[in-house]
């Protein structure tokens, strides 16, 4: 099988410039009175748990979709009882379900305890097949040494802004200072600019600076490519822009994407609210497969 990721609103650049554009102009849609407007046009229903069978092939992001976010990255928790869900699906599916996130894989380990699960970290740039083979994209070290330091000057200029250090890229949060937004989006795409083997990928309040070339769409369509992911239907969760390149790849081949969370536009044909709202699927349809 091959599928050529696309990029959500047609190339990288292009996509992170209109997200920044947006988040400059405050983009969306108020009333007189401040209320947000609600595009009832971008309504998704929520996906069918019975469309998920023993022949398909799960794919979850973990912050946002498995996980509710908190301001440190690393002060997430796994909710009571989603690891035994968990479990149980990937032994329903045969090992063909994935964690695709853009924490390293080393710390998705940390987190759900799973090293035998496949997994793809950082985006892609590091990917854990189910037999426990693991390929990282090449990355040019000094680059990526010149680029950390132009983030944390960015940074010391921006009390308050978050660096987060992964092993082959470098992002900035703000999501304990929203106000700050505006400010990054400014300086973020001049910092993209001056390196050309990396490009930017903005997030839920974050915004990373990742190796040129890999997503998670690319993630999911290597893993189609193996078993025992193999001629299986995908079904992928995720919350943020940067599942759009993953739901456009799942959508080509037919299965199921499903956006977390009520941000518009997206590619994904269903929605479920939270990772409440995805917990309780996930029992559902652990209940329908076992």
């Amino acid at each position: 099988m091959r599928v050529r990721s696309c990029a959500f609103n047609g190339g990288g650049q292009v996509f992170a410039s209109g997200f920044f554009t947006g988040l400059r102009a405050s983009s969306t849609a108020r009333t007189p009175h401040g209320a947000a407007v609600i595009d009832r046009a971008t309504l998704l229903p929520p996906p069918p748990a019975t469309a998920v069978t023993t022949g398909s092939a799960l794919f979850l992001d973990a912050d946002g979709t498995l996980l509710a976010f908190a301001d440190d990255p690393e002060g997430v928790v796994l909710p009571a009882g989603l690891l035994a869900t968990l479990d149980a699906l990937h032994t329903a599916l045969g090992g063909a379900m994935a964690l695709v996130s853009g924490r390293p894989i080393d710390g998705l380990d940390r987190l759900f305890g799973r090293p035998a699960w496949a997994a793809a970290g950082q985006h892609g740039l590091e990917r854990r097949a189910a037999d426990g083979t693991v390929t990282t994209v090449p990355v040019d070290r000094d680059e990526l040494a010149r680029l950390r330091d132009s983030v944390h000057t960015a940074a010391r200029g921006l009390p308050g802004l978050r660096v987060e250090d992964k092993s082959w890229s470098v992002a900035l949060h703000w999501r304990e200072h929203p106000e700050l937004g505006p400010e990054v989006a400014q300086r973020a795409p001049a910092i993209a600019d001056a390196f050309p083997g990396f490009e930017l990928q903005p997030g839920n309040h974050v915004c990373e600076f990742k190796p040129r070339g890999m997503d998670k769409g690319v993630a999911v369509a290597k893993f189609l490519d193996e078993a025992p992911f193999r001629g299986r239907k995908p079904v992928y969760l995720g919350d943020d822009l940067t599942d759009e390149h993953a739901f456009v790849v799942v959508n080509a081949l037919g299965g199921m994407s499903v956006r977390v969370g009520a941000r518009t536009p997206s590619h994904a044909a269903f929605t479920l609210s939270s990772p409440a709202d995805v917990h309780a699927w996930l029992d559902s349809v652990k209940s329908a497969l076992t």
